[in-house]
């Protein structure tokens, strides 16, 4: 369950890089009952907040990175981002995007880690981060795909001091690692890490990767949604036991997520 009680380790924000941001803006807001807000617009910048029930439950801004793809960035609430970013350093992971104060809200970095999948850090100020989680509408769970979920433990695990859980899939389709905070117990649990074949990575070409899980209402009608609006379904909707119904879904610049209807406890 992830929380506003943002602590090191925890996931806190999460933004997206579209090429387009209102066509962005509409799909997300037909899918998931967001409002943009924009923060305005120039040569160097495009982008905004999404919200829900009036509350921050994302970001969004311009693609500018050459030869990337759309996609969800998720970021990781640390206690100070330069040490952070020499700790990557040291453990085999790349820097993509320096600390960086954003006005008085907070501190953030980029990172690859070492196979190449991408994440992000964010060093609370007065921002301490998304307002709105673990509710329909809202970020509910983050998932590390990786080709080697050894070393994503272990570099992950040396980073934030994850503590690492692990449980079988149905049918004998390997193992799911679960993640949860230092320190916390079990119901804090905030996200997954799987391991599979590089060819199953074709989005990134064979590199890891990080995407988002909303929780949702109704995860049929979130896939309607979806596919009528230009955006294309990857898995599901299907159950799975002791989790909920859930689809893996891409919106129509290719970015991924899962919409979650999890199972009544």
């Amino acid at each position: 369950m992830i929380t506003t009680e943002y602590v090191p380790g925890s996931p806190c924000w999460l933004d997206l890089g579209a090429p387009d941001v209102p066509a962005a803006a509409a799909f997300y807001g037909a899918v998931l009952g967001w409002d943009y807000e924009s923060m305005g617009e120039s040569e160097d910048f495009e982008g905004g907040m999404f919200k829900k029930d009036g509350k921050i439950v994302a970001g969004l801004g311009k693609l500018t990175e050459e030869g990337a793809r759309s996609a969800w960035m998720l970021y990781y609430c640390v206690s100070d981002a330069d040490a952070t970013t020499q700790a990557v350093q040291q453990a085999g992971g790349t820097v993509r995007v320096a600390p960086m104060d954003l006005d008085d809200w907070g501190r953030m970095a980029q990172y690859s880690d070492p196979l190449g999948g991408q994440f992000a850090v964010w060093q609370p100020g007065t921002n301490k981060g998304l307002e709105l989680v673990d509710q329909p509408g809202s970020l509910s769970w983050t998932e590390l795909y990786t080709s080697d979920a050894a070393g994503a433990r272990e570099f992950y695990g040396a980073l934030f001091d994850w503590r690492f859980s692990d449980m079988p899939l149905p049918g004998g389709a390997g193992t799911y690692t679960l993640i949860t905070p230092s320190g916390l117990p079990e119901d804090r649990m905030h996200g997954g890490l799987m391991q599979l074949r590089k060819e199953d990575l074709a989005a990134t070409g064979g590199r890891p990767y990080w995407h988002p899980v909303f929780a949702v209402e109704d995860c049929d009608a979130a896939v309607a949604e979806v596919s009528g609006n230009g955006g294309s379904v990857q898995m599901g909707p299907e159950d799975m036991e002791g989790v909920g119904r859930l689809a893996v879904c891409l919106d129509p610049a290719g970015a991924d997520f899962v919409v979650l209807t999890p199972s009544v406890s």
